[in-house]
């Protein structure tokens, strides 16, 4: 995990660094490239930063030792729900909302009412039915 947060670190860095050099090579023509390189530094400082709190939670990864395996990264990973099908529906209603956008407001309503019950029923989804926990 150290290596993962030094290299979020430097990409926060090339970043950062490339913001004034865009600028100046369009001539400060347009400002959507440097506030979206900006952005995007920012974004992997938060990345490094929160791999870097991680990484001092959980010592000894098997990623930091050089002399690990790949067997030794092995294990349960957390608990994923056999054949559901709400992130089916979540993503179809997330693509339906950005259509709303171009095409109308009426449009973007019917998509953000499935999209809603489509996170509640994947939120919701081991209180009832075939995997009740």
């Amino acid at each position: 995990m150290k290596t993962m947060s030094r290299i979020f670190w430097a990409l926060f860095v090339f970043f950062l660094a490339m913001v004034p050099f865009y600028g100046i090579w369009n001539k400060w023509a347009e400002a959507a490239g440097p506030v979206a390189l900006l952005l995007t530094s920012l974004m992997m400082a938060l990345a490094g930063w929160y791999i870097g709190v991680t990484e001092k939670k959980f010592t000894n990864q098997p990623e930091d030792n050089p002399e690990a395996h790949v067997e030794d990264s092995a294990g349960e990973y957390g608990f994923f729900t056999p054949y559901s099908w709400w992130p089916l529906w979540l993503g179809l209603s997330c693509a339906g909302l950005f259509a709303g956008l171009a095409v109308g407001w009426w449009l973007f309503m019917i998509f953000a009412v499935m999209g809603a019950w489509a996170l509640i029923g994947w939120v919701f989804e081991h209180y009832k039915g075939e995997h009740a926990n």
